[in-house]
């Protein structure tokens, strides 16, 4: 197999893009800003103000993830395998991107502003989806290493 054909196949598995994204995910929601609200010197406003251009940032990077998997799943011949799940991930991405970042990033400003915002599932709800989603790209990734088996070569075992 030359070089060229391995790289078509490594571009055209899922895994990498599901893995490129499940890391940038994990930094950022898991690691990235459980941490910056331990810093002694920045107020919580100011850690607030932070993540919400953080997360409009990782929403906008998550779109064009999204995207890329959908072209790849499609491109690779997994689609009828991996359809369902790629589309749990768009309602979860789209979920985030139309409801509850803007509603996050609202409370935040309240917050900023000094107004104190009432009681919300939404942070929940995001964190909830976080975890979800970082288990359907493992998923997706892990079950894109193996093999796509055909009808005509699980016959012949």
């Amino acid at each position: 197999m030359t070089v060229m054909n391995r790289l078509r196949n490594a571009l055209l598995n899922p895994a990498w893009v599901c893995f490129l994204w499940v890391g940038i995910t994990i930094g950022v929601s898991m690691i990235a800003t459980p941490i910056r609200f331990t810093a002694e010197t920045i107020t919580r406003p100011i850690a607030l103000d932070i993540g919400r251009v953080v997360f409009a940032a990782l929403n906008k990077a998550e779109l064009v993830a999204l995207v890329v998997l959908l072209i790849v799943v499609r491109a690779s011949g997994r689609a009828p395998r991996l359809w369902g799940f790629c589309g749990l991930l768009a309602l979860i991405v789209i979920a985030q991107s139309v409801w509850l970042t803007p509603e996050l990033a609202e409370r935040t400003q309240m917050i900023i502003d000094g107004i104190e915002p009432g009681k919300s599932y939404a942070h929940a709800i995001y964190s909830s989806l976080e975890l979800i989603k970082i288990g359907l790209l493992f998923y997706l990734g892990f079950s894109s290493l193996t093999p796509e088996i055909s009808g005509r070569d699980a016959g012949a075992s």
